[in-house]
């Protein structure tokens, strides 16, 4: 059994333990927000957060998250009470997605960096968020962030 929160809500899922924490998500909790991308941690598109911390759920195991707090993109909204964060007003605000599908791993990694650090520079932001996103996108998602009027 692992059990662990998930966007709020306790879950005790009958799974192996090795199973990656995005196919619990995907698979077992049906939160397909979360995408999979390369299976090697590399590019970020399962990027959830763990306790507030980013992490590559595409690698690890529900046995390392158990008794945890995960905070999946659906649960972002749900948090801050069904409303859009200022991360994800941000985003449509300046239009930073093309294709999206990165979007979800990227907001949460932002998400988790601007909540430990309101106020990263460039260079913070950069070892931060390792993010892979195939559009190229990358001076909007620094200039979404910059709209926040949190980094320096």
């Amino acid at each position: 059994m692992a059990r662990f929160r998930v966007n709020g809500e306790e879950q005790e899922l009958d799974i192996e333990p090795d199973m990656p924490l995005l196919w619990a998500l995907r698979d077992e909790l049906g939160l397909t927000g979360t995408k999979f991308g390369c299976g090697v941690a590399a590019c970020g598109a399962c990027t959830v957060q763990v306790n507030g911390n980013p992490v590559r759920s595409c690698v690890t195991p529900v046995s390392a998250v158990e008794g945890t707090n995960i905070t999946t993109i659906e649960g972002l909204a749900a948090a801050a009470e069904q409303t859009l964060t200022p991360v994800q007003q941000a985003w449509i605000e300046h239009q930073v997605p093309q294709c999206g599908y990165c979007q979800s791993g990227m907001i949460m990694a932002v998400s988790a960096l601007l909540a430990n650090n309101p106020t990263p520079s460039d260079d913070e932001i950069d070892g931060a968020i390792t993010n892979v996103c195939r559009c190229g996108t990358y001076p909007r998602i620094r200039q979404a962030i910059r709209s926040l009027g949190t980094t320096a």
